[in-house]
């Protein structure tokens, strides 16, 4: 038996409606705030990651899924979702179309990570992109839309957590104060943290390993060094947060995990899932536009990954779907009733009626176990008898209550079903 590899899951049927619903509701939500979805490649070229994401995240150094192709150009699994927004936004012009733009996507995204709750080598997310504005405005809009697509799911355990990192040039003072402060520590530091001090030690704020958790654990703060013109911007976040009711923690620590952030950071996360309890994040990315090929642009996103939004859902014991019960089984005794059993079914689902029939050739008995099983509001039985007189009974599972119908009324049919 081949088995699917290491880190990806099948997403089986009885698990679907969960999805239709968490997808059904962030369209709904991206409706509302009036972004337009975009659907991007699985694949672009590894250029587009390296020059955007840093060269020294884990996603480039550990987790890509990096191949050549026939014509020896080197590609990439998308790991994230930003850049190829910001590639299509950039390609097909789309800031001579508005000089604000509003997207959102949801898709697959590849990463070669350790597998764990929630986290697959394959995964969905789903994200948005505001291109246009530096606003502080525009970054409290991108955290009220994660905040609010969490709560259309009924999520209610969810912590917000914010900071900032301060624009390109604080970022480089704050990179130099960081390397004074973890010099002398170094050698406690995990390998990765230190083979990234010369390159990007900021990294080491991200950390999970818990001797660097413990070595940086006073490290000076990025909001205390950053210039007047970010600082008052924060300060306006946090502002608009507060007056619109939005609970916040300034987490000095947060600086994710991809190198194209500037100034506004923050994360959502879930307070029931222990270890794993991110749910999603973003910020402001200020610089990316411009580096990879387009006009100085400010924008601001965020990024949510649906599987972990799901393991909550269950541990908060909020929107569990099924699929709803099929409205009718049609039962059937030999070659001609089934051919009868199709044409009605053919009829009926035009209708609008959801018909299930045996094509199996199992017993009547075995047929109205199946029946029952599956939930079916309505069974039809259709035999030899049935046949030659025309008639047949519509029997209403729950109650066991029948009604006769006439095989040639496919219209009867449906009105009855629908009772």
């Amino acid at each position: 038996m081949i088995k699917g590899p290491k880190g990806i899951r099948d997403i089986l049927p009885e698990e679907i409606p969960n999805w239709h619903h968490m997808e059904a509701c962030i369209r709904e939500t991206m409706s509302r705030f009036n972004y337009k979805e975009i659907r991007f490649p699985t694949f672009e070229e590894t250029e587009l990651f390296t020059r955007s994401i840093g060269v020294t995240t884990d996603i480039v150094e550990k987790q890509m899924y990096t191949f050549q192709d026939a014509g020896k150009r080197s590609l990439t699994l998308i790991p994230e979702g930003t850049a190829s927004v910001v590639r299509a936004y950039i390609e097909h012009g789309m800031a001579k179309k508005s000089p604000y733009v509003k997207l959102y996507y949801i898709s697959r995204m590849y990463r070669y990570e350790s597998p764990q709750a929630g986290r697959y080598r394959q995964h969905s997310q789903f994200g948005i992109e505001a291109i246009g504005s530096d606003r502080p405005a525009q970054d409290v809009e991108v955290i009220q839309i994660l905040l609010e697509t969490l709560k259309t799911l009924g999520l209610k355990q969810v912590e917000l957590k914010v900071n900032s990192i301060g624009c390109f040039d604080d970022r480089m003072k704050y990179t130099s104060m960081l390397r004074d402060y973890l010099r002398p520590r170094l050698e406690k530091l995990c390998k990765d943290c230190q083979r990234r001090f010369d390159s990007n030690p900021l990294r080491s704020l991200d950390c999970k390993k818990e001797q660097c958790i413990k070595e940086t654990g006073d490290v000076p703060r990025t909001v205390d060094h950053m210039c007047s013109d970010c600082t008052r911007h924060f300060d306006t976040v946090k502002e608009y947060l507060s007056l619109l009711g939005m609970e916040y923690i300034v987490d000095p620590r947060l600086v994710r995990g991809l190198d194209y952030y500037t100034r506004t950071v923050f994360e959502a996360v879930s307070t029931v899932l222990g270890g794993q309890d991110s749910l999603g994040g973003g910020g402001r990315y200020d610089r990316l536009v411009e580096e990879l090929g387009g006009e100085p642009t400010p924008a601001a996103g965020f990024a949510a990954g649906m599987e972990r939004i799901l393991l909550a859902m269950e541990k908060e014991k909020v929107g569990a779907k099924s699929y709803p019960p099929v409205d009718l089984f049609i039962a059937v005794l030999g070659e001609k009733a089934q051919v009868e059993g199709m044409r009605l079914a053919i009829s009926l689902r035009a209708q609008g009626i959801s018909c299930h029939m045996d094509i199996v050739g199992r017993s009547l008995k075995a047929q109205m176990r199946q029946a029952d099983k599956m939930g079916a509001r309505k069974v039809l039985i259709i035999g030899g008898d049935e046949l030659k007189s025309g008639k047949a009974q519509l029997k209403k599972l729950e109650t066991g209550a029948q009604t006769e119908v006439s095989l040639s009324s496919s219209e009867e049919i449906s009105k009855e079903v629908k009772k």
